[in-house]
């Protein structure tokens, strides 16, 4: 697991997308701030990925394998953009660890490279986080 390389030669993951994305976010935080429940967050949330034509499937299932098994459980992030970033929403003080490697997992089960925890509980404004698999 690797956060986003901090060398200034180095590419950082889909930056367009993720601008527009993090434009998304802040709007959401700036209209409804902290203290609501997660859900309120992702209903916003797909509200404003819809205005500014961001292509975003909310609560997708990601198949998980186990011994070339598939079973009936599956990993749900609260939104796949642009087909290949994963977006976790999160309500709390604080992130942990647990957050972390929750989005590693989804980006492991999906295939993908680029999540973001973005955390709507701490003020004054939501925090993102972005975790490269």
């Amino acid at each position: 697991m690797d956060h986003e390389p901090h060398e200034p030669h180095e590419r950082v993951l889909y930056p367009d997308e993720v601008f527009a994305i993090q434009g998304a976010i802040f709007d959401v935080n700036r209209e409804m701030g902290a203290g609501f429940l997660e859900a309120v967050y992702q209903e916003c949330l797909a509200l404003e990925f819809t205005a500014r034509g961001i292509p975003f499937v909310a609560s997708p299932p990601l198949e998980l394998t186990y011994k070339g098994t598939t079973p009936r459980q599956a990993y749900v992030p609260d939104f796949v953009c642009y087909g290949r970033i994963i977006i976790e929403l999160k309500a709390t003080k604080d992130l942990v660890p647990e957050h972390r490697a929750q989005v590693i997992n989804y980006l492991n089960a999906a295939g993908m490279r680029l999540g973001l925890l973005v955390n709507f509980g701490c003020t004054p404004k939501a925090r993102i986080e972005r975790l490269i698999l």
